[in-house]
């Protein structure tokens, strides 16, 4: 701040608070000033504090903000939509992200090249920021004006000051920023960024004697390279050629007792960065309905969908994960206000390798696929406006044997609508999708009968299973209305997903033959009063309806958040269910009326700014007639002993006994048998977290997860009228005559009539399944852009099925078994910046 341009012309000084205490004047003084040439923008921000001792200046990970900071906010576009945010923590650390929806999503996986220093001073602290034009988006037309924000955060009174004062109640945010002038003279850069990588690495493992393709010892070597192409000065194209995502996380462990997928949140760079350009949701909200999409990344790379039946003695060599050949991404806005989304991605097909007795073949497990995402919205009447579309298609080139599993082709698309009224204060939406699969008559039937659908079910009237048919055609959507802005919101909304609706070639769907309705009050309390600081309540209420116009279920919750003065904060909840007819309960048999209960959830945190941090959380759920129980129990200890170093701790225990748990499906003298059970579920877990930030470019990071769960099994029982008026009369238990356990082959014999013949017979459910995964990463961008990375992941693993809970004999089966899976590897890239 000595240099002799920042010492010309007058400095911006006029901020207000927002928080705690909305409109009053800061506590301590913040001036910023803003310059530029050629090919860059300069900002300079000075936080004047009158105790600069008590400056927060923790040192943290990019992106994850702790302690400190000051931030300015770009509307280059000036389409009061989206926004470019540089924030620096006072020890240096960057948070980047892109706003969209006028500032409703935010991606803070966007990382430009852009460079800060920040000094501690006699008055306080400093920031100065040199942002590349490369790095900002921008018509060559509207470049005069740019809407601006500018930030400060005091993290020791958790306050926040703004320099355009825009209220905590206002709907929006990005088109009550202030305005930025005197930029008539700079004109737009592209971008052309190509940076190498290179990868090498060793895994060893446990050796398993007679196996070929187990031999305890494998070396991994690979290069490729990602790339930023600046196609005009607004659009900017991505790629990637052949890429290696080896230092991601792996995805925490679990056991899924559902009929359906799990969401996983996706983790690789490539593809989290811009995330929000190519989302078409077709929920709302924040829970289960908000993960369905008409793009779900995971898709891209994913496991081989095909699994060979084994002999006896044979083994198997399959890949892990499908290898990405290559994938290209084109994001921008056009000068007349069209925003653009486009991804097309290359999958190589796999091969598992079998060997049988000294020889070896090969099966394809994951065919050639090609991914096309494309996503566009167009802003009209100053935003507005909003009119935007989607189109997806995977194309898969399938062997004779693949072809019986997946589909050939697949396409969906998409339509959608927002009207803003009233200043933004009121909003109306409405989106739709269709899709469209085709492939073999056998494809076909396989995604009948999967379960997102259960063509099969036998109550169905408005469904029905064909065997020839070779595509699938369905649709879905959602339409809201709501009010954002005011202290007092709401939101009405409805939401249908038709049985043959199908997305999941390169989408996420959980279930299909749906319509919700959807109520949603709350209020929010901004300001601080008498021991609370901001509190915020709400209440939700929905009913559920299936295509055939059968009533499934009802529901609604009352829920709350409060922070105090003294920052600590407790947030909980009630819900209500009523009893459900579910149409997936019985995996494709008829629908079945589950008893409806209530869950309570709850949470207290103590002050996240102090050394020590303490949480909990806990949910417990009853239902009717004692046919579910659950509770889950969560606390955890964040602990900073110094600026550098974070350790966080968090035990999990989860506990769960069902009456009726699914088991299996079989045929008696022409009728289906569904096979239910008394289940014992027991999930402990232990996350443990070490951040070492040394400096804002060079981090250690450390998370490990034990992970124990067990499920016991009891109570045998078969469905004999899932519609009943009385829950005991769905169900008839097994008598001690007609149920046999043979423990040597871990087997249950059924003779159902009695007559001393089996009937039918099913394996011994109970399980245990105990796994330890870690990942140990040191990174270091050495120069913006450019990274090294150390990495070391562990994997255990160990099953049974006893099914008793017992923590320390999951401990020595986990940890003094088999030799576990390591992997070390190292990982090299160098960012080659032409302009």
């Amino acid at each position: 701040m000595s240099e002799a341009d920042w010492k010309s012309g007058p400095w911006e000084d006029s901020f207000t608070q927002r928080e705690p205490y909305e409109g009053k004047a800061p506590r301590q003084k913040t001036t910023f000033k803003i310059l530029y040439d050629d090919n860059f923008i300069y900002v300079g921000i000075k936080a004047f504090d009158s105790a600069p001792d008590s400056i927060v200046r923790r040192m943290s990970r990019r992106d994850n903000l702790d302690g400190d900071y000051v931030g300015i906010s770009f509307d280059s576009y000036h389409d009061r939509r989206t926004a470019f945010n540089f924030i620096v923590t006072a020890s240096g650390v960057k948070d980047d992200a892109t706003m969209t929806n006028d500032g409703d999503n935010e991606d803070d996986t966007w990382d430009p090249i852009w460079y800060v220093k920040t000094s501690l001073t006699s008055w306080g602290w400093s920031a100065e920021m040199k942002i590349p034009f490369t790095q900002l988006r921008f018509n060559k037309n509207s470049s005069s004006v740019w809407g601006l924000e500018v930030v400060r955060y005091i993290y020791r009174y958790a306050e926040t000051d703004f320099w355009q004062p825009i209220a905590r109640s206002a709907p929006g945010f990005v088109h009550l920023y202030g305005e930025l002038g005197g930029l008539g003279n700079i004109k737009p850069k592209k971008q052309l960024d190509l940076t190498p990588y290179m990868v090498a690495g060793v895994e060893s493992y446990q050796k398993e004697e007679g196996n070929p393709f187990s031999t305890g010892h494998k070396n991994r070597f690979k290069a490729g390279l990602d790339g930023k192409i600046g196609v005009t000065n607004n659009l900017t194209l991505d790629f990637t050629i052949n890429p290696d995502f080896g230092q991601v996380e792996a995805d925490p462990s679990e056991v899924n007792l559902t009929a359906f997928e799990t969401f996983f949140r996706e983790k690789r760079p490539f593809f989290i960065e811009g995330k929000n350009i190519t989302s078409f949701s077709l929920g709302f909200g924040d829970g289960d309905l908000s993960q369905e999409n008409l793009f779900y990344s995971r898709r891209i790379g994913r496991r081989p969908q095909y699994e060979p039946d084994l002999r006896d003695n044979e083994y198997i060599d399959s890949p892990k994960n499908t290898s990405i050949i290559g994938a290209a991404k084109l994001t921008g806005k056009t000068e007349s206000g069209w925003s653009v989304g486009v991804i097309e991605s290359v999958a190589a097909e796999e091969k598992a390798k079998i060997a049988y007795e000294g020889e070896q073949h090969s099966q394809a497990v994951e065919p050639l696929t090609n991914y096309f995402v494309s996503r566009v919205q167009k802003d009209l009447n100053k935003g507005n406006t909003l009119i935007g579309g989607m189109v997806t298609n995977t194309s898969r080139q399938l062997d004779d044997v693949l072809k019986n599993y997946l589909h050939r082709s697949a396409t969906t698309g998409g339509f959608d609508f927002t009207q803003y009224f009233d200043n933004k204060n009121y909003i109306f939406t409405l989106n739709a999708a269709f899709s469209k699969v085709d492939g073999t008559k056998e494809a076909l039937l396989e995604t009948q009968t999967s379960s997102r659908h259960y063509f099969q079910r036998p109550d169905a009237t408005h469904i029905r299973l064909d065997s020839t048919r070779t595509s699938l055609s369905g649709f879905g959507g959602n339409m809201q209305f709501g009010k954002t802005g005011g202290n007092l919101k709401f939101l009405l909304a409805t939401m249908a997903k038709s049985p043959g609706l199908e997305l999941n070639d390169v989408g996420y769907l959980r279930s299909t033959d749906q319509i919700f309705q959807v109520f949603w009050m709350g209020y929010r309390f901004n300001e601080p009063k008498g021991i609370m600081r901001k509190a915020n309540l709400n209440l939700n209420q929905w009913n559920v309806w299936d295509f055939s116009g059968q009533y499934l279920n009802s529901g609604g919750n009352v829920n709350g958040y409060i922070e105090f003065k003294n920052y600590w904060s407790f947030h909980g909840g009630v819900n209500f269910d009523s009893d459900e007819v579910d149409n997936y309960i019985l995996r494709g048999g008829p629908g079945m009326i589950v008893p409806g209960g209530m869950n309570i959830w709850y949470g207290i945190e103590t002050d996240e700014r102090k050394k020590l941090k303490l949480s909990y959380f806990g949910n417990n759920r009853w239902n009717k007639f004692n046919s579910r129980t659950s509770s889950s129990y969560s606390p955890e200890i964040e602990y900073r002993p110094n600026n550098t170093l974070n350790f966080s701790f968090e035990p999990s225990l989860y506990k769960q006994e069902r009456e009726l748990q699914y088991v299996d499906e079989y045929s008696f003298n022409g009728h289906n048998r569904y096979l239910m059970a008394h289940l014992d579920q027991k999930v402990l877990s232990f996350s443990m977290r070490v951040n070492i930030n040394l400096t804002p470019d060079l981090t250690i990071q450390y998370w490990g997860q034990p992970f124990f769960a067990s499920g016991k099994y009891n109570d045998f029982k078969t469905i004999t009228d899932p519609k009943a008026d009385q829950f005991s009369d769905r169900y008839s238990a097994f008598k001690p005559d007609q149920l046999t356990y043979n423990s040597s082959d871990e087997m249950y014999y059924i003779d159902e009539n009695q007559d001393g013949t089996t009937d039918y017979s099913f394996e011994q459910p109970n399980f245990n399944f105990n796994e330890f995964l870690s990942n140990l990463v040191v990174r270091w961008e050495y120069t913006p852009g450019s990274t090294v990375y150390l990495v070391w992941s562990q994997s255990r693993d160990y099953s049974d099925s006893l099914g008793d809970f017992s923590l320390n004999q999951g401990f020595d089966d986990l940890f003094n078994g088999d030799q576990p899976y390591n992997v070390f590897l190292i990982k090299f890239s160098y960012r080659i910046g032409l302009h």
